[in-house]
C-alpha cells in the first residue's frame, strides 16, 4: 500500500470500527446488564473472533480475490440471523437462577465475531481495496491482516467502557434500554439483507 493511501486506510478503519454494529452493540449490552468483569470475558471471544475472520480473509482474499463477491450475499443472511438472536435474547430478562444464554462469555463473543458480516466485508474490503492493488505479496495482505484485530475489538473496549460507567445510570431503564439496543440489533440485521 502506498503511503499516500494510509490516511485513508486508518479513517476507513476507525470509522468502520467505531460505528454501531453487532460486536459494538454487544459489548454495551454486556456492560450494562451484566458489568466489566463478564463483559470482558466476552471481548476477549470478541477478539479472537475478530482474529480468526481477519487470518481468513487474508487467505480467502489472496487465494480467491475477486470471486468473493457472491458469497457476501450468503453470509449477509447467516450473519442477520445471529443478530436476531441476539435481539432476540436481549429483550428476554436475566435469568436469576440456572445458565443465562446470553451471559456474555468468551463463546459468546466469539460467535458474535464469526458471525459478523460487518467485520467480513470491513476485514475484505480493506484487503481488497488497499493492498491487492498495489501489491499480490501474501506477506503484505498477513502485515495489514495483523493490524486489522487491533481496530475493531478497541472500538469495542470503548463501547464497553461506555457501558459499564453507564451501568448505575441506566439501571432504573434497563427495559427502555434492552428494548432500544434490540431494536439496534435488529435494525443491523435488517442493513445486512435489506436490498440497497
Amino acid at each position: 500500500m502506498p503511503v499516500a493511501l494510509i490516511p485513508s486506510f486508518l479513517l476507513y478503519c476507525y470509522v468502520s470500527a467505531i460505528t454501531p454494529g453487532p460486536a459494538n452493540l454487544c459489548s454495551l449490552s454486556a456492560a450494562l446488564r451484566y458489568g466489566r468483569g463478564p463483559a470482558l470475558r466476552q471481548w476477549r471471544g470478541l477478539f479472537s473472533g475478530f482474529f480468526i475472520v481477519s487470518m481468513v480473509s487474508v487467505a480467502v482474499t489472496y487465494l480467491l480475490g475477486a470471486v468473493l463477491d457472491r458469497y457476501v450475499g450468503v453470509l449477509s443472511w447467516v450473519g442477520a440471523a445471529y443478530i436476531l438472536w441476539m435481539a432476540w435474547h436481549m429483550l428476554r430478562p436475566a435469568k436469576s437462577g440456572g445458565r443465562d444464554p446470553a451471559a456474555p462469555s468468551f463463546r459468546t463473543g466469539l460467535l458474535v465475531q464469526l458471525t459478523n458480516v460487518k467485520i467480513m466485508v470491513f476485514c475484505m474490503t480493506a484487503l481488497a481495496s488497499y493492498v491487492l492493488p498495489h501489491t499480490h505479496s501474501f506477506w503484505r495482505l498477513l502485515a495489514v491482516g495483523l493490524f486489522l484485530p487491533f481496530t475493531g475489538p478497541v472500538a469495542n473496549l470503548v463501547w464497553l467502557f461506555a457501558g459499564a460507567s453507564l451501568q448505575k445510570l441506566l439501571t432504573d431503564h434497563r427495559r427502555a434500554v434492552d428494548i432500544t439496543m434490540a431494536a439496534a440489533l435488529a435494525l443491523c440485521a435488517v442493513s445486512l439483507v435489506w436490498p440497497r
